[in-house]
């Protein structure tokens, strides 16, 4: 099976694949190194944390909780509906995008290109977000919600980050936990 950085499966079924001879052992060590460089990567960007009011010590790793049918590979932070969301990071607003599990949601580029951060279960967007715009961290996204398959008693930010592959699609890429670099701006 031969296996690009964008087209890794997941963290946790990558040991299972591995194992089974489903994947073959280069094939591992391509996907374990494209999470090693995403985490890499994001520990080295300045990030600023997305929920307003939420600080890093309320912040809890959901990253490896299961989900129906597949892993969370996210962070959920819990925040009152209508509570702002602020992008992480500089970079450009790659996609708004409208899904059934998703909802609302917004994929933002880091300035290089190599990493996507998502944003869902939004209740709205900010006004004057547009597809390609140039973000700052900080910037104003869109406000907590709970569109999408989110419990309507239990708005929060669905927050997860993705290595791109060198295709730099939006809906595609390796998994990494934002928790790490999240929890040390505390």
């Amino acid at each position: 099976m031969a296996v690009a950085g964008s087209a890794c499966p997941r963290r946790r079924r990558l040991l299972i694949l591995a194992s089974s001879g489903a994947l073959s052992a280069t094939a591992a060590r391509v996907c374990a190194q494209a999470a090693q460089d995403g985490d890499a990567l994001l520990l080295a960007r300045p990030l600023a944390l997305p929920v307003e009011g939420v600080p890093a010590s309320a912040l809890r790793d959901t990253f490896l909780e299961g989900r129906p049918g597949h892993p969370h590979e996210a962070l959920d932070i819990m925040a009152p509906r209508g509570t702002p969301v602020h992008a992480v990071d500089d970079g450009r607003l790659a996609r708004l995008f409208s899904s059934v599990p998703g909802g609302l949601t917004v994929y933002q580029f880091d300035p290089a290109g190599q990493l996507a951060y998502y944003y869902a279960h939004l209740d709205r967007y900010a006004d004057g977000l547009h597809e390609g715009m140039p973000l700052r961290r900080g910037d104003l996204l869109g406000y907590v919600g709970t569109t999408g398959n989110a419990r309507p008693d239990a708005p929060h930010l669905h927050f997860a980050v993705f290595r791109l592959g060198p295709e730099k699609q939006w809906w595609k890429g390796t998994a990494v936990n934002p928790y790490p670099a999240l929890r040390r701006l505390g």
